[in-house]
């Protein structure tokens, strides 16, 4: 694994240096859109809802929609002035007991490997966790944007959780459940159910059904020969192209401020390619015509200097 962030765990009078390791990875099925004759990639291309041009990336700006439909431009200036942080500390600023956490304030689970020279408050952290029962509520930084999370161990090894905040939990909005009447009779048989059923997890005992099937359907049309050979695209995304351009843009206009030439136009460029070309082929046509001709002299000559060779022999052989 590769590391995502470096910082350290403070609390208290403890720093204890950690590294950061995503400790989940996404494995659901992933499909492209493609065209369904040729199976060549669908792409899209930005374009602005009012008239209908297509706008290049670094035209493109953060907008912010009010509830009654207005649009609130914003520009990378306003953004450079919200608050931002970029602390590399995951400040603890309370223990609490596990049970007070709601599972569904938990996010985002990363590993927290300790630096070989902070292994001892590391291990005094975890070991106090577990034997107190507690989690630690902390604040860090991560991406610009202070975050809370919790600390908890798992398997020996300390687990920090992203927090949603409180608002972000969305209430049961629809109509809420009535109590009814039960039986004693109904309440036995659910009971009985659930120990029928009743059990330890066993993560083995499960798989995803529904990967393992698309995996083996790819495989049998592989088998079968029905594989689109789909070459490489000349834009392999708008945003990288747009992205180059705007850079290329940018590069040529801090020159022009420096008072220093441009580049020639991309078809001036092309046409001198082209040129160079065209007169690099008559070039090679005319050295190729001209080893031709020494070709043909070479044995010319030779020709010549047999025949005299053969002529002297024959006279000598008269004069003996």
């Amino acid at each position: 694994m590769r590391a995502i962030w470096k910082g350290a765990v403070s609390f208290g009078l403890v720093n204890v240096p950690v590294r950061l390791y995503a400790a989940t990875e996404n494995h659901d099925v992933q499909f492209r859109q493609v065209h369904r004759t040729d199976g060549g990639r669908i792409r899209y291309k930005r374009f602005c809802s009012k008239d209908g041009q297509e706008v290049a990336y670094d035209d493109i700006a953060k907008g912010y929609e009010t509830e009654d439909g207005q649009m609130i431009v914003l520009t990378d200036d306003d953004m450079a002035e919200l608050p931002t942080r970029s602390s590399k500390e995951i400040s603890v600023e309370k223990f609490v007991p596990e049970d007070q956490i709601d599972p569904m304030l938990l996010d985002k689970s990363y590993y927290l490997e300790p630096d070989k020279t902070a292994t001892k408050p590391y291990v005094l952290l975890r070991e106090a966790l577990e034997a107190e029962g507690r989690m630690a509520i902390v604040t860090v930084s991560i991406r610009t944007r202070m975050t809370m999370a919790v600390l908890r161990v798992r398997d020996g090894v300390i687990v920090m959780q992203t927090m949603l905040w409180p608002d972000e939990i969305r209430s049961a909005d629809f109509a809420s459940v009535e109590d009814q009447e039960l039986s004693d009779k109904e309440m036995s048989m659910a009971r009985m159910l659930i120990d029928e059923l009743a059990g330890d997890y066993d993560p083995d005992e499960f798989e995803d059904d529904y990967a393992l099937a698309v995996e083996a359907l790819v495989r049998a049309k592989i088998d079968g020969g029905q594989v689109q050979q789909v070459g490489d695209d000349e834009e392999e995304s708008g945003e990288v192209v747009d992205l180059l351009a705007a850079l290329a843009r940018s590069v040529e206009k801090a020159k022009a401020a420096r008072g220093e030439s441009t580049p020639a136009p991309a078809k001036a460029t092309a046409k001198k390619a082209t040129a160079k070309k065209a007169t690099a082929e008559k070039t090679t046509a005319k050295k190729a015509t001209a080893k031709k001709a020494t070709a043909k002299k070479t044995a010319a000559t030779k020709s010549t200097a047999k025949k005299t060779s053969a002529k002297k022999t024959a006279a000598k052989k008269k004069a003996s």
